[in-house]
């Protein structure tokens, strides 16, 4: 968005409108002292909330003249941008801060601070409120505007979540051998439309062909530098609940485990299997058995990282390991009208795109599954959690909503069996 000096200064003589906005900026010794931080971090969300756009620092708004910025006060200005959007904004708000110059009346080049702020996947808070922009002006956001635009940012959009293009990315974040894996042998053509094809880019507002949020998890090695809570949160405790104390005494081992979502899934189950204990059972003769079917944890963890809600901001997988139970927390309500109890006959997707692809990824080499690929779709997963799960330890696994912002799966552990 107005990429050249001469596009943006084009920009500039025009005057603000709904993807422009100028600053200038007064400094009160070392310190700014106008705008403030609250107005800053509103306009900086209400661009974010709408279609995204640019803030030139350093520009009188009411005359368009540039007034730059002293060179010995662009690294406060930096940082004063920084302490706007993670200390004012909910959630924290990414943009790109680059310094340039540009002409003043005279001709003199002077520094200034372009903010490229860009259209948000949430919807952002910022001290005034639920923000968005009309024209050069920006307005706290009447309850029917917030309600539609928090279902279009979120699972219930006609273009859903996981479909939406993500802000900042390119194709060259996708990593070719990561996405190809997912094409027939047949398929040939252009990357950006074997992409389309797939569901891991599309068109973002201004035309530009972008990753898709599907696209990220599945095809980016890392994934949190975009969605940073893409990611699974393992730690296996000693008992059978979290202490108080020092970490080494109550925690075996912690892990966060990222990557592509196909990665995350065999780092999980290989942490359980690692942290697990073989039981012996007597009935018929002593035989080692794991205390968790690797086919059930499997299934548990696919189902917490296809289904989980990837539009709440902050929150991220749990895997908690103890000596009696291992339990898995996935962000989000359950989807539409389904309920707990329902889990084992009915079929849900939040992310259905995100469920497609994982439908066509390779199982990962060494995991214990009879699948060949991670997810089969045919709503098979939670009835063989429950069965095997209590054909194993004796106790059927139970699902229970925590808040309406949370969905935990307990598993029992397999215990030893007595001497007779």
């Amino acid at each position: 968005m107005f990429d050249s000096i001469t596009e943006l200064l084009e920009k500039i003589r025009l005057g603000e409108d709904g993807l422009l906005e100028l600053k200038e900026i007064r400094f009160n010794g070392g310190r700014v002292s106008g705008p403030s931080r609250d107005s800053l971090a509103d306009e900086f969300a209400a661009l974010a909330n709408t279609k995204g756009g640019v803030v030139v620092l350093g520009v009188d708004d009411q005359t368009r003249t540039i007034l730059g910025i002293p060179l010995q006060h662009l690294d406060t200005v930096e940082d004063f941008i920084r302490e706007c959007c993670t200390d004012k904004i909910e959630p924290k708000l990414p943009v790109h801060i680059e310094r340039c110059q540009l002409p003043d009346a005279s001709g003199l080049m002077q520094p200034v601070i372009r903010v490229d702020v860009p259209r948000s996947l949430f919807v952002h808070k910022s001290p005034s409120g639920y923000l968005h922009r009309i024209g050069s002006a920006k307005r706290v956001m009447s309850t029917e505007y917030f309600g539609r635009l928090f279902q279009q940012r979120s699972q219930t959009r006609i273009i859903r979540f996981d479909e939406q293009a993500v802000a900042e990315s390119t194709l060259a974040d996708l990593e070719s051998k990561l996405w190809k894996k997912f094409l027939g042998p047949k398929q040939q053509g252009e990357e950006s439309d074997l992409l389309a094809k797939l569901g891991m880019a599309r068109q973002d507002d201004d035309g530009t062909m972008r990753p898709t949020l599907a696209g990220i998890l599945m095809a980016c090695p890392e994934p949190r530098r975009f969605v940073p809570n893409a990611y699974i949160q393992a730690v296996a405790y000693r008992g059978t609940g979290i202490a108080t104390g020092s970490l080494q005494n109550y925690q075996k081992d912690a892990k966060d485990l990222s990557g592509p979502l196909d990665q995350q899934i065999a780092a999980a189950c290989k942490f359980v299997a690692d942290n697990s204990k073989l039981a012996a059972s007597k009935s018929q003769g002593r035989h080692d058995q794991p205390e968790y079917d690797p086919t059930v944890v499997f299934e548990a963890v696919v189902n917490a990282v296809a289904h989980r809600d990837y539009a709440i901001y902050g929150s991220k997988i749990r895997l908690r390991l103890f000596d009696d139970r291992l339990e898995i927390y996935s962000p989000g309500a359950i989807a539409n009208t389904l309920t707990v109890d329902a889990l084992a006959y009915r079929q849900f997707s939040r992310n259905e795109t995100l469920t497609s692809l994982l439908a066509r990824c390779p199982v990962p080499e060494g995991l214990e599954t009879d699948r060949a690929r991670i997810m089969d779709k045919r709503g098979e997963g939670v009835p063989l959690i429950l069965d095997r799960s209590e054909s194993l330890s004796g106790q059927r696994p139970s699902y229970r909503l925590i808040d309406e912002s949370e969905l935990l799966l307990t598993i029992s552990a397999a215990m030893e069996a007595p001497e007779k």
